[in-house]
């Protein structure tokens, strides 16, 4: 089993209904608030699924602008599309059946960049966990990306 190197606590408080306000763990970090769509809330806010999707994408997004940088070719303007598929399992319950993400990120075609992309994933500390459970997808620039091979200690 991983050892634990930090932690962290996020509170959520009801509003109504199904809307919530979510509070960081940092003053500094200004609460966002969450909802589901119809029938079950009002659609006031984002969801948990977008809010995951957001995690992956943004994730994924930083580690590549961090390896860039420490290859020493910084990256600027990179963008990230995510599409989820949202799929029934065997007993008719809403599941996210696989995410895509697709990264425009100007200037990653640099051959110096070459050892940043097999890696840069492997470092995504949200996309390897929730590969554990579900498909990520990822392309570049146009370019699928080989998935990565499972980290020390995911479930195989």
């Amino acid at each position: 089993m991983p050892s634990s190197t930090s932690e962290f606590a996020i509170e959520l408080e009801q509003v109504e209904h199904f809307e919530f306000l979510i509070r960081f763990d940092k003053d500094s970090f200004a609460p966002v608030r969450a909802d589901e769509p119809p029938p079950l809330g009002r659609d006031a806010a984002p969801n948990a699924a977008r809010y995951l999707a957001a995690a992956v994408g943004n994730c994924l997004s930083a580690s590549l602008v961090f390896c860039a940088q420490r290859a020493g070719r910084p990256l600027e303007h990179v963008k990230a599309t995510v599409r989820v598929e949202l799929v029934r399992n065997e007993r008719r319950r809403l599941r996210i059946g696989q995410i895509d993400v697709s990264i425009d990120a100007p200037g990653a075609g640099d051959p110096e960049l070459a050892v940043c992309l097999p890696a840069f994933e492997d470092f995504c500390v949200v996309t390897q966990s929730v590969r554990q459970g579900i498909p990520v997808h990822v392309s570049i620039n146009g370019t699928t990306l080989p998935d990565p091979a499972p980290s020390a200690g995911a479930n195989q």
